[in-house]
């Protein structure tokens, strides 16, 4: 890698700690509260999506020991992390104290937004610059929790002890159970970045992908005796779609199931039933791609921006669109505010959650591109190999 790369990285760094004094840092901030949770937001989103895809040079870097340090600090008692936190920043003393109590606090433990499947790439990667004992027991402790999290049946709850409301649920949302079984891929294989995990490791990891394969075939909703595709949620117990947050009703999703399809997709001679699985879920988004349509933004009449969805214009082209959610009977795109009340067109919800939450997406067109060569290699109609 070139030194550019780590200047940029470094930079970015910087740039993240630049904005953490809304989160409680010593310099003073006249910020209102709103402004506070938007730089909080802002800050730990990029910690994790920069995280998680620095090269193995950065974690030759001072800083990159500091940053893992930081990890080591948030990491909790049952093995797992904190959601919500940007690991990176200048952790004051206060910062640190307060780190250091929360440990045992074990309802903080989860795998939303990223959490603990990124601290654990992370950690890898600082542990093979390193060679530093702390980070690879800090690895394999937070690969046990991952274990230990699993139900029985392969799913993964979205916070682990901690068993209240919805936070029991199978969670597709956001991409939480597959970021997981991303981890579970490649360390049962003893990919990069970990391939100084122990077989034994690697063996429960393997066993994990396999029960969480399992968990997610079974969870296909099947409708009118057809599969389609998932909910972003799934009962823990009886695997059927579940209610989340008030304006997340168990429903199809059309943004959560195209990661899952893609993951699928990426495994190594899929067994019979786990092509069918695709070949379905793929097919579901095909029926129900919303075409002559696109997101237009304005401002209201309170001077806010907002969105609407509109016609396009004859011989416009646009990109093709999926709902967020549709109804679990006739795959009717649907949508939810505060109240839980369904409603069938955007505007009739308040503008809050309107622009508050992804409504709509194209990212089944991902989907797409990566189905045309994995169905000439595996799919019902292949070419390759016969």
């Amino acid at each position: 890698m070139k030194k550019g790369f780590i200047v940029m990285a470094l930079a970015a760094t910087f740039a993240l700690t630049a904005v953490t004094p809304a989160e409680g840092q010593t310099k003073k901030t006249s910020q209102t509260k709103t402004d506070k949770k938007d730089n909080k937001q802002k800050t730990y989103k990029t910690w994790t999506s920069w995280a998680a895809h620095l090269e193995p040079e950065f974690f030759t870097t001072a800083e990159a020991v500091r940053i893992g340090d930081n990890v080591l600090l948030y990491q909790q008692n049952t093995g797992g992390w904190p959601k919500n936190i940007d690991m990176a920043r200048n952790m004051t003393d206060a910062d640190k104290k307060k780190a250091e109590a929360d440990k045992s606090i074990a309802k903080y433990s989860t795998i939303d937004n990223r959490a603990t499947s990124t601290e654990i790439i992370y950690l890898s990667k600082l542990y093979n610059a390193t060679g530093t004992e702390k980070y690879k027991d800090a690895v394999l402790r937070g690969m046990q929790y991952l274990f230990e999290a699993q139900y029985d049946n392969g799913g993964w709850p979205q916070f682990y002890p901690y068993n209240k409301k919805y936070h029991t649920h199978i969670t597709y949302n956001d991409d939480a159970m597959i970021n997981v079984m991303k981890i579970m891929r490649d360390a049962s294989l003893g990919k990069a970045p970990f391939a100084f995990f122990p077989d034994s490791v690697k063996m429960k990891a393997k066993t994990a992908l396999d029960k969480g394969i399992s968990c997610i075939l079974k969870t296909q909703y099947v409708q009118n005796g057809k599969p389609t595709v998932w909910c972003a949620q799934h009962d823990e117990k009886t695997l059927l779609p579940a209610n989340a947050r008030a304006f997340e009703l168990a429903s199809l999703s059309g943004q959560e199931s195209d990661d899952i399809v893609l993951f699928l997709m990426s495994l190594s001679k899929p067994a019979p039933e786990v092509v069918n699985c695709i070949e379905a879920a793929v097919e579901w988004f095909r029926q129900n791609e919303i075409d002559g349509y696109k997101i237009e933004n304005f401002k209201n009449s309170d001077g806010k921006k907002d969105w609407r969805l509109v016609k396009c214009a004859e011989g416009e082209v646009s990109k093709p669109l999926w709902a967020r959610f549709y109804t679990l009977e006739d795959n009717r795109p649907f949508f939810c505010d505060r109240d839980g009340v369904m409603k069938f067109d955007v505007s009739e919800i308040g503008h809050e959650r309107r622009t508050g939450y992804s409504w709509y997406n194209s990212e089944a067109l991902k989907v797409f591109k990566k189905y045309e060569q994995w169905s000439k290699k595996y799919g019902k109609n292949k070419t390759e190999g016969n």
